[in-house]
């Protein structure tokens, strides 16, 4: 059975080049980044060459860009190291009620270590509402933390408008960007924004899992989650994992933010007709979300059930909700004020720049079959 693979916000494929450049530095370019024989020269320079190539993706410096194990990694350093660095400051931390979990467990566990934690409100859309967190903001706030675009929607946050708004109303806060799944997709300027810390990873642009980033302005501090070496400013130290840096650099020079996102855009256009003539299929991304995402629902059919359904009589791989969640319900589709119904039915389509008209027509023809023959276990 072909395989149409639709789950690319969990995980996309390393590309053949990417994993060439892994393989070499593994093999080839061994020695320690730290080490100052030749051998780790050469490792240094493969890590430092992808350095370069990813702060010039963000159009920052190359010295305000510290590598960690992924996403999760990268949005806990934050979070816990930006509240710990300003907690003299205030205690108050805000972020969007509809944040990836490595944000939102991360801002209930500062809850319960005594930070004064704000969930700020969206809109039907997943948008952050701009009143509701102008609100939020104090001279006690030390950091806000709202994602670029829903992982599990597509939905494109104002990140420019909220650093403005932050800047005005808590001149003294930082402001954390969770771009892991706008990364290399639209264009990001976190200096030019006013942003002062951007996370990515490697994964959601065909690069390999285990390697991500944090953007830190100059002049912004944290405390350090690790300690015990020099690397990096002693901000993340460890020994660097060269060979899966330097893929991450090869996955960021195969991208192209135009030309990818054309393609998509088709694709998402092609999909939401083909979707908008299955009777029984509502949308749950709003118009404006980012075309690599459609997050659906068909109601009163088990997301799980119709998953299931997809991968075995089609060979269609989606998911129900974040991979993260392990299936369990959305909050994020909760906050966006859907009804339980649709939440349990929700599903998502995610594409990258390899995915076809015939994966949506696969999608289609499956999720016809699902309506038609799971009747029977609709809950």
């Amino acid at each position: 059975m072909e395989i149409h693979y639709l789950d690319n916000s969990a995980t996309t494929a390393v590309s053949k080049a990417a994993a060439d450049k892994a393989y070499a530095v593994m093999t080839g370019d061994f020695g320690n980044p730290s080490s100052l024989h030749g051998l780790g020269l050469k490792a240094e320079l493969a890590v430092e060459d992808a350095r370069q190539t990813i702060a010039g993706a963000l159009g920052v410096q190359p010295k305000n860009i510290i590598f960690t194990s992924g996403g999760t990694e990268a949005n806990n350093t934050v979070l816990f190291g930006a509240a710990d660095a300003l907690k003299r400051r205030g205690k108050r931390v805000i972020v969007s009620a509809v944040e990836h979990s490595s944000v939102y467990e991360s801002a209930k566990r500062l809850s319960e270590i005594g930070y004064d934690v704000q969930f700020a409100p969206v809109n039907s859309d997943g948008v952050v509402c701009l009143d509701k967190l102008s609100d939020l903001l104090t001279c006690q706030t030390v950091l806000v933390s709202v994602m670029a675009v829903n992982n599990e929607t597509g939905s494109v946050q104002p990140t420019e408008a909220i650093a403005k708004l932050i800047k005005k109303r808590s001149p003294n806060a930082y402001f954390h960007v969770d771009a892991v799944q706008a990364f290399c997709k639209m264009p990001l300027k976190p200096a030019k924004w006013g942003v002062d810390f951007m996370t990515v990873s490697a994964h959601k642009i065909h690069g390999p899992k285990g390697i991500g980033t944090v953007y830190m302005r100059e002049g912004a501090r944290i405390t350090p989650l690790l300690y015990g070496g020099e690397q990096q400013k002693k901000l993340r130290p460890g020994t660097e994992s060269a060979p899966l840096i330097a893929a991450f650099g090869q996955a960021v020079r195969e991208a192209d933010v135009a030309a990818d996102s054309a393609v998509v855009r088709e694709l998402n256009a092609y999909a939401l007709e083909k979707l908008g003539a299955v009777d029984g299929v509502t949308l749950n991304s709003p118009s404006g979300a980012l075309p690599y995402i459609i997050n659906l629902s068909v109601e009163g059919i088990r997301s799980e059930t119709m998953l299931h359904h997809l991968e075995r009589e089609y060979g269609v791989y989606v998911s129900s909700s974040s991979a993260c969640g392990k299936g369990k319900p959305s909050y994020v589709l909760k906050a966006m004020g859907l009804s339980a119904g649709r939440i349990d039915s929700a599903v998502r389509i995610s594409f990258c720049r390899h995915s076809t008209k015939a994966d949506v027509d696969a999608l289609v023809e499956g999720l016809q079959s699902g309506l038609k023959n799971l009747q029977k276990v609709r809950s």
